[in-house]
């Protein structure tokens, strides 16, 4: 517990529940609906609409062991190879022996999935996947289905939701147990202004953090609010260095900022190439599944073309698909494709790496439990260790789904509980995090594409630690001085600062991790070192606003332990910190 909290008003109006899920994706709704239907008081807060949420925007689908002679050993295998040594084996067993009927119970609740002719699931190939296993939704919309049924779902319950909220920071009790959250709801609904959840189960749900790039396939709201609260609640994050960067992402033009459109992975499973602008296939002879090779891999040879030829995208042909195909399977691709005057039957789309997936996240246990007591976390937020230093495709759906109902199983056998009070800050609790000016969020995507993109290296990472630290130099400085030029609370001024503290971990870390592992490249240390590097880096933030960095003696996490605090710490990493903002 670190008493840090960002600069708000205090809450003017307070609701109480059992549990306060914080996110509409597949993530927060699955853990919100289970823990609703075992009979706790569940309230659900999203910073947009219910279906405003990344699990909208998923295209490919969702992975799990459904066809005929495949395996979970078989998924566990594709997945362990993605994810570069760095692998949970236990999580990933878990995620693979428990996600089939996870996602039959999804089905249950009313998600609609494509299908062959004889009814069975239709499903098809993606990067890093020996296997057919992606079973999809509305061709391209696998996601847009899962929400839609999702939502539905909680509308049907009545659950209490809040939407258009801002969740700022985490209440604790006078112990450091969880007690609930503040947030700021954005002027709709029956509440407005900033307020507060009291519950003693916090599950973030909150997304990833892909707004640190200038160019992106996350959402708007995607700007690491659940990693930064989790930070300065005391939490502890893991492996933030491993973004995953899509291979095939539409380019839309040198300088195109903000969220851009995804040609999913399943394109090339059903067949297409990638070539450069004379129409040579490049992924040939790189990799034994050639296009569907894993993410990093893929978005690193493109990247290598593109500076080989000194050009800016390359292009995935599948004009041998035929207009029948394209308008059948991929018509959500089709109609981004069209409406920015690219016709995919008849032209190859150019194609390069975009900010995509955060590996790395809020750690936890098995159960969702991070080192906070009573504060879970679930779905891109966190990391579970399933993912590794790189993800396998699809598979971020299914771990949403299944550690979304262990999380519910844990809250609701946990039996029920009181509401804790919440602590008052007492006189010597940390000032405020000085906030950002919102226009410095446009200001830290450019420091991060520039210096800790696709390709990193210490001249790159440092230069944009240097840039961070300026940015957070002059807001303590305008906190500090006699008349202070302090941005207003609001937010974009919230969300600048979330994004300066992810943003700063993220390179704190790259920088530590001298290395090239999954999707984590380093130009000038382009080897993969197990001896020294097969471990994870764990960050935490201390009262004093240093982020402390920290490596595993194994490739191993420790414990979370049964409390929710670690049973043991890894080895303090010699390097100084930064501070926090």
């Amino acid at each position: 517990m670190t008493g840090i909290r960002l600069t708000a008003p205090a809450p003017g109006w307070a609701i109480d529940a059992d549990v306060v899920v914080v996110g509409s994706g597949v993530a927060g709704l699955t853990t919100a609906l289970r823990c609703a239907a075992a009979g706790l008081a569940t309230v659900v807060v999203t910073k947009a609409r219910l279906d405003d949420g990344s699990t909208r925007w998923a295209q490919g689908g969702i992975a799990a062991a459904l066809g005929e002679g495949d395996t979970p050993e078989q998924h566990l295998a594709d997945t362990l190879v993605a994810g570069a040594g760095l692998c949970d084996e236990s999580a990933v067993r878990t995620l693979v022996t428990e996600g089939p009927d996870a996602v039959r119970r999804l089905i249950e609740t009313g998600a609609h999935f494509d299908t062959t002719d004889t009814g069975d699931i239709a499903l098809t190939r993606e990067g890093g996947h020996h296997r057919r296993r992606i079973a999809h939704a509305g061709g391209d919309a696998t996601g847009a289905e899962i929400s839609r049924a999702l939502v539905e779902a909680v509308r049907s319950a009545a659950l209490h939701t809040v939407e258009n909220a801002l969740v700022l920071d985490l209440l604790t009790d006078a112990d450091g147990r969880t007690a609930g959250v503040t947030l700021h709801v954005m002027g709709e609904g029956q509440h407005d202004g900033v307020g507060a959840v009291h519950a003693p189960a916090v599950v973030l749900a909150t997304g990833g953090m892909g707004q640190v790039f200038s160019a992106t396939t996350n959402p708007p709201v995607s700007t690491g609010d659940g990693v930064a609260l989790a930070l300065r609640a005391g939490a502890e994050v893991s492996d933030l260095e491993f973004v995953q960067f899509h291979p095939t992402v539409l380019f839309l033009g040198a300088g195109s900022e903000g969220q851009q459109p995804l040609v999913s992975e399943a394109v090339r499973g059903e067949g297409a190439h990638l070539v450069d602008a004379s129409g040579t296939r490049f992924m040939t002879g790189q990799h034994e599944l050639a296009e569907l090779a894993p993410r990093d891999i893929v978005a690193k040879a493109i990247t290598r073309q593109m500076q080989l030829h000194g050009t800016e995208h390359m292009y995935l042909d599948a004009r041998h698909f035929g207009a029948g195909m394209w308008e059948q399977r991929f018509p959500t691709i089709l109609a981004a494709c069209r409406a920015h005057g690219i016709d995919p039957v008849t032209e190859p789309i150019p194609v390069a790496p975009a900010a995509h997936y955060a590996s790395g996240g809020i750690r936890t246990d098995l159960r969702g439990r991070t080192t906070v007591p009573g504060l879970y976390a679930c779905g891109e937020v966190a990391c579970t260790g399933v993912h590794g230093a790189n993800r396998l495709a699809s598979n971020s759906l299914l771990e949403g789904l299944v550690f979304a109902e262990r999380i519910a199983a844990d809250i609701v056998g946990s039996g029920p509980r009181t509401a804790p009070a919440p602590a008052a800050d007492g006189s010597e609790a940390p000032a405020p995090s000085p906030l950002l000016a919102p226009e410095m969020g446009s200001a830290i995507q450019r420091i991060m594409t520039r210096g800790a993109g696709v390709l990193r290296s210490a001249a790159s990472l440092a230069t944009a630690a240097d840039e961070l630290e300026a940015l957070h130099d002059s807001a303590a400085a305008d906190a500090g001085a006699p008349e202070p030029k302090v941005a207003v609370p609001g937010v974009e001024a919230w969300e600048a600062t979330n994004l300066l503290l992810v943003s700063r971990v993220l390179v704190a870390a790259a920088r530590q991790r001298e290395e090239t592992r999954g999707c984590h490249w380093r130009e000038d240390r382009p080897e993969r070192d197990d001896e020294n590097w097969r471990r994870h880096l764990v960050v935490r933030l201390t009262p004093e606003r240093r982020l402390v960095l920290s490596r595993t003696e194994t490739e191993a996490f420790p414990p979370v332990g049964a409390s929710g605090a670690p049973d043991c710490a890894a080895a303090p990493t010699n390097h100084p910190t930064p501070e926090e903002p």
